[in-house]
């Protein structure tokens, strides 16, 4: 991230406020839905790669964080590993509590190396 006003990071604001506003209307409007149809692929890895905290026990700011990264880390491929963790982190840290950046780095963290060795398998 550059800037606050960076575009890409604006646009994965705006993401994470529809994300979060879905958890809650079990309903995503347009912008989101790409990565709400991918959430059967998305929130299994987010489970394993953090088993002490259940999905319907995460913060949901912090929930909406971690399926736009995995989305982008998993699916979409678009950005190096290293610019979507670092999205997510700053993002955490403007819109989650005092621990959420690590624990987004955590999770993210584990879920790259797990990619990166299935891929080189």
């Amino acid at each position: 991230m550059k800037t606050a006003t960076d575009p890409r990071h604006k646009k994965r604001e705006l993401l994470v406020q529809q994300l979060f506003a879905a958890d809650f209307q079990k309903k995503p409007r347009a912008a989101v839905k790409h990565i709400w149809n991918e959430l059967g692929r998305i929130d299994p890895l987010i489970a394993a790669a953090a088993p002490e905290w259940p999905l319907d026990k995460l913060n949901h700011v912090d929930l909406a964080v971690l399926r736009l990264a995995v989305y982008e880390l998993v699916i979409d491929k678009r950005e190096p590993y290293k610019v979507i963790i670092d999205e997510a982190v700053e993002l955490a840290k403007q819109y989650g509590g005092s621990s959420s950046p690590n624990f987004i780095n955590g999770v993210l963290g584990h879920i790259q190396s797990h990619e990166t060795e299935t891929s080189h398998s």
